[in-house]
């Protein structure tokens, strides 16, 4: 099975596996799956957020997934718990169909290390 396959087959586990959690079947976007990777790593799941305060969990999210790749780094956990990170080193040029694979297969990497998927 080629790489593109095995990342597609792993991305649409993981959209089932959530969506029928989270969503009540109806499946997830990207946009959804960053934001609940961010409550996540934020920790407080049964909390309500303020529209800056989602943005901010999406940031979080952002950062965890793709400090892997080089270009984040976790420093601390705030007064509020909440983790911050510093860019390590800036992001590449890439067009919007890359931009989804990278970060379709820096979820699936996460799920893989959270041992939700295999």
């Amino acid at each position: 099975m080629s790489r593109d396959e095995q990342l597609k087959l792993r991305w649409e586990n993981v959209i089932t596996i959530l969506s029928e959690k989270f969503a009540g079947g109806e499946d997830l976007d990207l946009d959804g799956i960053i934001y609940l990777i961010g409550i996540q790593e934020l920790g407080k799941i049964h909390e309500s957020f303020k529209k800056d305060e989602k943005v901010n969990l999406m940031h979080i999210a952002i950062c965890r997934l793709l400090e892997p790749y080089g270009y984040y780094e976790f420093e601390y956990f705030d007064n509020d718990g909440w983790p911050h990170y510093k860019a390590k080193e800036e992001l590449p040029p890439l067009k919007a169909g890359e931009q989804t694979i990278l970060m379709k297969e820096a979820i699936v990497n996460y799920f893989l290390e959270k041992e939700l998927i295999d």
